[in-house]
């Protein structure tokens, strides 16, 4: 019986949050709403799946280019959502990490960050790593900014130290909603990852969804540019 592959590295673009608002006739911070509850339920189901880490794309560099309301309720569910869910991932186990650059984020929204990456640092059931105000192409600017002040020498193998987080190479990313781009997620870490974009939108996409993204890559044969 054949072994059933299971990623080490899952990153989930969530994508379709307003196209799902609007399908259901519903104003699109619902969709956002629906959204961050839908973190809490299929995180807890991918760990179970014995996949260690997961990096979801919550709030790109990009994002601030939506309007002025959009993204002060965004920051404000941010704040609220790691306030009032955090601890139902900590009494998961899981450990929370954030990709992503400090400014333009609030003291607020940063403090919260803070808070839960103290309150989950010794966790050892999973890494959930939250990319929060992340650009990929920043990150990669930023390590190399970084090696450069410390005179490091600028290798593949160094410049993974010096992402914001050094977590292992994603080995699956999926885009739900339809789209088939990476629009700036994790380039440098995907960069052998399988693809799988459903047509689901994210606030849709439930545990049913994750075990077909699953099948789907237990069926591929991953071959890092050899035969």
């Amino acid at each position: 019986m054949n072994e059933v592959k299971i990623p080490t590295h899952l990153g989930i673009i969530m994508d379709g949050n307003r196209r799902w608002a609007k399908l259901n006739n519903k104003k699109n911070v619902e969709g956002h709403l629906a959204a961050a509850n839908q973190i809490i339920k299929i995180s807890k189901y991918i760990f179970k799946k014995n996949i260690k880490y997961l990096s979801l794309y919550v709030f790109s560099t990009e994002n601030y280019n939506r309007s002025e309301e959009e993204v002060s309720y965004l920051m404000g569910l941010i704040i609220k959502f790691f306030n009032d869910r955090a601890n139902e991932l900590h009494e998961e186990n899981i450990k929370m990490v954030f990709s992503g650059r400090q400014k333009p984020l609030s003291n607020k929204v940063w403090k919260v960050i803070c808070k839960v990456v103290e309150m989950t640092k010794d966790n050892t059931g999973g890494v959930l790593n939250i990319c929060l105000n992340y650009g990929s192409k920043t990150e990669i600017v930023d390590a190399i900014i970084k090696m450069k002040d410390l005179d490091e020498e600028i290798t593949e193998e160094n410049l993974n130290k010096y992402l914001y987080q050094n977590l292992p190479p994603l080995d699956y990313v999926i885009r739900t909603s339809g789209e088939q781009r990476l629009s700036n997620f994790m380039l440098w870490q995907a960069s052998y990852a399988e693809l799988y974009f459903p047509k689901v939108y994210f606030p849709d996409f439930d545990e049913k969804e994750v075990d077909k993204a699953l099948a789907e890559y237990n069926n591929r044969n991953r071959r890092f540019g050899g035969n």
